[in-house]
């Protein structure tokens, strides 16, 4: 996609207009404030770093980071840094190629700006109303009204945001599971895992239909593909469990 720098005036408050002296970044890399006129530009951001340092912390740059992830289009990257140089003015976001920093990133509405100039991001309110109703759909789904967190959920894929649908057919396919969907299921969890092939989640989920449906290798090379992704899961209890209820279940149909 080619560039196109666009002008909105009044530039939005957000955007960073630094002080004359700040700290240096202290993470790897050439991110760095930018003291000119600022535009909106509608890019391909490669990966947007959000400062988790205590400063930005307090400020509740976690629960942007969270946000950030939930919203994000497929293909960018979004990842933790430590401090970025500009304590007080947090939560600070580093967005990279553009080396651009952004303070005072701590609404959804400023999220949802940021990804609109950085990222293509071409309809943040549906992205919103989309991730609103995947919480929704979450908290229906944890009080075991899986029925009323499929019909949330279908709203939100016919929302059609440009970023979190993996998320969003993640936990369709979970709640289609636990209807007894299998076949619904699947075709969600390989959704995921279409949007976004570095999703874990997407392949554990398949690896769950697959359990059920009593197809155990076919489980046990999704569950493998998840744990490739990300080494870290081997330490999840749940992934444990998963994998401790497969090898009773191969073990039992290779005796048989």
């Amino acid at each position: 996609m080619g560039r196109a720098d666009i002008l909105l005036p009044p530039t939005p408050p957000f955007l960073l207009q630094p002080p004359r002296t700040c700290r240096p970044p202290l993470f790897a890399g050439s991110v760095r404030p930018r003291h000119s006129r600022v535009t909106y530009v509608v890019s391909e951001a490669k990966e947007v770093r959000v400062c988790v340092n205590r400063t930005c912390s307090r400020s509740g740059s976690r629960e942007t980071l969270a946000l950030l992830e939930a919203l994000a289009p497929p293909g960018m990257s979004v990842v933790s840094c430590g401090c970025l140089g500009l304590c007080g003015s947090g939560p600070n976001v580093a967005i990279l190629p553009d080396e651009v920093v952004i303070r005072h990133c701590s609404t959804a509405s400023r999220v949802a700006d940021l990804l609109t100039a950085y990222c293509g991001f071409s309809n943040p309110a549906a992205g919103l109303e989309a991730l609103a109703l995947r919480k929704r759909a979450e908290g229906e789904m944890d009080s075991g009204n899986l029925t009323g967190a499929i019909a949330l959920l279908n709203q939100a894929v016919d929302l059609k945001p440009a970023g979190g649908m993996q998320f969003i057919y993640k936990a369709r396919s979970a709640a289609q599971l636990g209807m007894g969907d299998h076949s619904g299921a699947l075709q969600d969890a390989i959704e995921a895992s279409k949007i976004a092939p570095d999703y874990p989640q997407a392949y554990i989920c398949q690896g769950d239909v697959f359990f059920a449906m009593e197809e155990y290798d076919a489980a046990a090379k999704a569950y493998s593909t998840a744990l490739q992704i990300d080494p870290s899961i081997r330490r999840s209890t749940s992934y444990k469990a998963r994998i401790a209820k497969l090898q009773v279940k191969m073990s039992a149909a290779n005796v048989s």
